[in-house]
């Protein structure tokens, strides 16, 4: 069964053109370290809850997106492996030079996960 990280951030929404570029640059890297595919979705139908949200998931402020973010991989000996070389540094587009992160990363919410049900209409 594959095997997913998740992310949630807040990304300034005057930023939202170099947040695309900034994830097509980064996202290629785990392409290409065997992730099957990643999606990066941009904020449109998110709600302020009465005790907990998004939002205040990562203290997003009035002028930023939340957005939602997973990479799929085939599996977590996959994962594990994609992630141990991106972690390694020796990849320029992960270069926060070359490729800087425009939001602040310390609020970035990330985990793995194990799929558990899965339904498909195929």
């Amino acid at each position: 069964m594959s095997y997913i990280d998740g992310f949630i951030l807040a990304v300034p929404t005057a930023n939202k053109d170099a947040f695309i570029a900034h994830a097509r640059m980064g996202d290629s890297v785990f392409i290409d370290y065997g992730a099957l595919r990643v999606l990066e979705c941009w904020g449109d139908d998110v709600p302020h809850g009465k005790l907990t949200d998004f939002h205040g998931a990562v203290k997003a402020q009035e002028d930023e997106t939340v957005v939602f973010s997973w990479i799929e991989w085939p599996d977590k000996a996959t994962r594990d492996a994609g992630m141990k070389k991106m972690m390694e540094g020796n990849d320029p587009r992960m270069d926060p030079e070359k490729n800087p992160m425009p939001f602040d990363g310390k609020r970035l919410i990330y985990g793995g996960f194990a799929p558990i049900v899965e339904l498909t209409n195929k």
